[in-house]
């Protein structure tokens, strides 16, 4: 058999060429027509918009139910208001009360525990065990109680409660002044911490 030339076989219908060719030729279609149907498949097209959720930061585990739920709304805490005095003198509103207010120059019965400024227990009118109490009654005049203990009452009501920081020189400026235990134990134990602040924490009774 002759051999063709160059310029014969290129003038050859495809089905005549050789089977070699053919079978080299197959593979690259059917890559091609792979490739085609992925790019075009539903998968292929969701990637893309993942990517670029990812990308534009958004993160899918919190779009999951249990992640998204908002949040229960968090109350803040009562924050107890300080009022500071002219004197020095701190106050706190623990109890607003609800009867008639005291003035100056009223007597009134009340409840008191008295602490050092790092908590250590000085005296009270409240039994610390039995929870029972011997309330006393002191005039609001600053010649017989201390200075800081009377601006503590002075507005207060009926049934209202305040704590109170009262520094030395608004307090036990001399040993006569109310309020002051009558046990010599518990007095002695006052009055050797009357150069320093005290902590009151009063509870008004009644106003007579």
């Amino acid at each position: 058999m002759e051999a063709l030339s160059f310029q014969s076989l290129l003038q050859l219908p495809s089905a005549l060429r050789t089977s070699s060719y053919v079978e080299k030729e197959q593979p690259k279609n059917t890559v091609a027509k792979n490739l085609d149907e992925r790019l075009h498949s539903p998968t292929a097209k969701r990637l893309p918009r993942r990517l670029l959720l990812q990308f534009m930061g958004f993160c899918p585990v919190l779009s999951h139910p249990v992640f998204a739920a908002p949040m229960p709304e968090m109350k803040e805490p009562q924050v107890i208001r300080t009022l500071k005095l002219p004197s020095g003198v701190r106050i706190q509103e623990i109890v607003e009360g609800q009867g008639s207010a005291a003035n100056e120059g009223d007597l009134v019965e009340i409840n008191y525990v008295c602490r050092r400024t790092n908590g250590y227990f000085v005296h009270s009118t409240v039994d610390q065990f039995s929870g029972e109490s011997t309330p006393v009654i002191l005039p609001l005049d600053e010649k017989q109680i201390i200075a800081g203990l009377k601006e503590v009452l002075v507005g207060m009501r009926i049934g209202g409660k305040r704590r109170a920081l009262i520094p030395p020189y608004v307090g036990y400026i001399n040993e006569n002044l109310k309020p002051i235990p009558e046990e010599f134990g518990p007095r002695r134990s006052l009055l050797s911490h009357v150069n320093e602040p005290l902590i009151f924490e009063v509870q008004l009774l009644k106003v007579l």
